[in-house]
């Protein structure tokens, strides 16, 4: 993780039909971490970066003698998810049930990288007692998503379901190359390959029948991340899409149309650029379900807003009339 990325991505029949979305409450902790340790890769995040706090006492030092930059940051610290409704508490178990030896072994590519050159005093200590070691960083990672990511987990996740809905949006309407090719300007698909443009690119990965695990993060920009090392799931961490709009207080909407529609759907209307649900929709903007669904409703009812169901799901959008709408509105402004 964090690693040089692959040039290649290598698609077998098999591995077509088995690429899936998730998410991760652990990989969104464990890249916020990240975050904080290098503030200025991400100014978006800054707000977040202002209002987090620890616990006293909470020491960083040792995790973050695991993230280095350039070098290789144990995978089993944030195991790909199983399932795309993973809990915090689920991968949490994961951590602590990683094998012994994968856990030392792990920890022995990242802290003897001979790039780094660490003394023995500060690599034996993790060393000497791997079960030990992966414990406490499980306890440390615990009380970081805590104090962390658990207080924006609402916010965070929706912007994050939004992406997996918009992407499989493009995989139903304009197929797998499409969708491969919208992730990342970085991406390019030739049918069976997946090429990653990086100035790290150095090495091919075969999926063998394992499949693609993708998978957005609110913390990853600018880099694209490949997991790719056996046992895990071969995953590709993505940035997720409007990740700059993250922590703003919602969608301003022009003022001249807040006399007319009231400020709560002129704040949907400026929002729904992309499909969202109701719940997503109430998480981003920090409203009510209740309210949300009721301005939605008033809005599909006045031609503003389409309504898409997608299984049991129903998606919202701003309509052509809704967007014409708002940009006169915001003409008028200028």
């Amino acid at each position: 993780m964090f690693e040089s990325m692959p040039g290649q991505v290598v698609f077998e029949s098999t591995d077509l039909l088995r690429c899936r979305f998730a998410t991760s409450p652990l990989w969104e902790t464990l890249a916020a971490l990240h975050t904080l340790f290098e503030p200025h890769r991400q100014n978006f995040h800054l707000p977040w970066v202002r209002s987090v706090r620890l616990p006293d006492g909470v020491d960083l030092s040792t995790v973050l003698l695991l993230f280095p930059r350039p070098g290789y940051v144990p995978d089993f610290l944030s195991p790909p998810p199983e399932g795309p409704l993973t809990s915090i508490e689920d991968e949490l178990a994961r951590v602590r049930a990683t094998p012994v030896e994968r856990v030392d072994d792990e920890l022995r590519s990242c802290l003897l990288d001979p790039r780094r050159a660490l003394p023995t005093s500060v690599t034996d200590p993790f060393l000497d007692d791997p079960e030990a070691t992966r414990d406490s960083l499980a306890d440390l990672l615990a009380i970081c998503w805590d104090h962390l990511i658990r207080p924006h987990w609402p916010r965070i996740r929706a912007l994050l379901d939004a992406d997996i809905s918009l992407r499989a949006r493009t995989l139903a309407e304009k197929g797998l190359a499409a969708l491969m090719t919208d992730l990342d300007g970085r991406l390019a698909w030739d049918g069976t390959t997946l090429n990653i443009a990086e100035p790290s690119a150095i090495d091919r990965v075969r999926l063998g029948d394992r499949g693609l695990l993708l998978m957005p993060s609110a913390f990853v920009w600018p880099d694209l991340v490949m997991i790719s090392e056996e046992p895990w799931q071969p995953t590709l961490i993505y940035p997720v899409r409007g990740v700059g709009e993250l922590w703003t207080a919602g969608d301003t909407p022009p003022r001249t149309l807040v006399p007319v529609l009231g400020r709560t759907r002129a704040r949907l209307l400026a929002h729904l650029a992309v499909p969202e649900t109701t719940g997503n929709v109430a998480a981003r903007l920090g409203l009510s379900p209740a309210t949300v669904s009721t301005g939605l409703t008033a809005l599909r009812d006045a031609g503003l807003v389409e309504a898409r169901r997608s299984g049991r799901e129903v998606f919202y959008v701003r309509s052509p009339l809704g967007t014409a709408l708002l940009g006169g509105a915001e003409r008028e402004e200028a």
